[in-house]
């Protein structure tokens, strides 16, 4: 196929050079996007006098052919073309002739190619933000199934107060509308066509960028031209929500690892959803797990070597630029392919209460409790605090815990110890007496739960 930029030249590009500067192999999953974009040109072109009605009919007769035969798998990617644009035009220009060769009138390559990589991500991401809003949905619905499931909460990875297994859900829950949000706002920004910038300096033609806009559903049309070819802002703000999305899923995977242990025996993950080994009979694997973990770095990587590429590049267009789409094909397929798996082994994950119960019932969980239940009888908080980690020590030294300490040694350490103790340090208690707003109390679960059922039904 010959070059369309080869009038300039006297000698062929040689073969080596030819595939290194090739993207044909990877933006080829922009020809919708890129028909799209040709055929709202074409039109903008005829509205405004610049080709003629009888040509534009031809082109979109002609794209829409194209279109449907790469469908249908009729016409296929085995071309030596640099790039999706040069494929989809020449192929145009070979089944309608010179009207094909209209279609680039007022326009370059490099706002069309800014074009193409916005109108992606904006179907890419209807689609990435369905699959969050599901897994969303997936996490609230176990919430309301452990609202009575008590565990031990963690800092430091040792335990520290009792929740509900809920109120710890829900927290990711909280993180997941979060991603939502932080991608819907990156689309809402990046929805502005860049269309009409041409190479970098628009165009001597009387063009209507608006109208072109408009027809495409981007809200506004980028203000200046150089910033409209140059700017790659809106890949690494969607690179960055995309991380931190991964980066939550990846800390849920890592529960989802330990809870599935026998050391923890929280949940026990689908068999559908779960692998063996090829030697130990015995084993249960958490492998999806692990993957969307493992999965969350080369996420960072893709942002990471954007961010590097772009940090040099003087305006406007560079071909460095075309390093853009690896980047950003490889987290979107990368994140898509993690929500997908993740939410269903949610789903199907089997919640161990007796176990989380069980666990609960050690490790002095409950001492913050009877500190408070000192100082709300008088005492000062340090004074409890430091009573309570002596009532511990001593619990630890003789194998019991403070559910099983003698009334008599409570009446020893202070006189302000009545028989109420022992309820108001029982773990059912500790966990519904949390009153305060986001607590893991009841009352502020179920507010939790109606936040997020709120949010999904907007």
């Amino acid at each position: 196929m010959d070059k369309m930029w080869a009038g300039r030249f006297t000698e062929k590009l040689n073969e080596l050079a030819d595939d290194f500067n090739s993207s044909f192999h990877f933006d080829c999953r922009m020809f919708r996007q890129d028909i799209r974009g040709s055929i709202a040109h074409a039109h903008m072109l005829a509205a405004k006098g610049i080709i003629s009605q009888e040509d534009t009919s031809l082109i979109v007769d002609g794209l829409c052919a194209i279109l449907e035969d790469i469908e249908s798998g009729k016409l296929t990617f085995q071309s030596d073309a640099e790039d999706i644009h040069m494929f989809i035009e020449s192929e145009l220009t070979r089944r309608i002739g010179d009207a094909g060769k209209r279609l680039h009138t007022a326009r370059s390559r490099n706002d069309q190619v800014a074009l193409d990589i916005r109108m992606y991500l904006r179907d890419e991401n209807t689609e990435i933000l369905g699959l969050i809003r599901k897994l969303i949905a997936t996490v609230c619905d176990k919430a309301k199934e452990n609202t009575d499931a008590i565990l031990p909460g963690y800092t430091h990875l040792q335990r520290a107060q009792p929740i509900t297994f809920a109120h710890h859900l829900l927290a990711y829950a909280m993180m997941f509308k979060r991603d939502y949000e932080r991608i819907t706002d990156a689309v809402k920004r990046m929805n502005s066509s860049p269309i009409g910038s041409c190479a970098l300096a628009g165009t001597t033609y009387d063009t209507d960028r608006f109208m072109e806009a408009e027809e495409l559903a981007f809200d506004s049309v980028m203000l200046n031209s150089i910033d409209g070819v140059s700017d790659r802002d809106f890949c690494l703000e969607l690179l960055s929500a995309y991380s931190i999305l991964m980066m939550h899923l990846s800390r849920f995977s890592e529960e989802v690892v330990l809870w599935s242990s026998w050391e923890f025996k929280f949940i026990e993950l689908s068999d559908s959803f779960s692998t063996g080994s090829s030697i130990m009979p015995q084993k249960k694997n958490p492998d999806m797990a692990e993957l969307v973990r493992g999965k969350c770095g080369r996420v960072y990587g893709d942002l990471m070597a954007l961010l590097t590429t772009l940090k040099g590049l003087p305006l406007a267009y560079n071909k460095d630029m075309q390093e853009d789409k690896e980047s950003i094909f490889d987290a979107v397929d990368t994140v898509k392919l993690c929500l997908g798996v993740f939410e269903p082994m949610i789903a199907t994950m089997t919640t161990l209460k007796a176990n989380m119960l069980s666990a609960a019932q050690k490790g002095f969980i409950n001492a913050t409790d009877l500190a408070d239940y000192l100082v709300k009888k008088g005492m000062p908080f340090r004074t409890a605090y430091k009573l309570v980690g002596e009532t511990v020590a001593y619990c630890i030294a003789n194998k019991t815990v403070l559910e099983e300490f003698p009334f008599e040694k409570y009446k020893e350490l202070s006189p302000l110890f009545e028989e109420d103790v022992y309820d108001e340090i029982s773990l059912v208690t500790c966990v519904n007496k949390r009153v305060s707003v986001g607590s893991t109390g009841p009352a502020s679960v179920k507010m939790q739960i109606e936040y997020i059922t709120e949010f999904l039904n907007d």
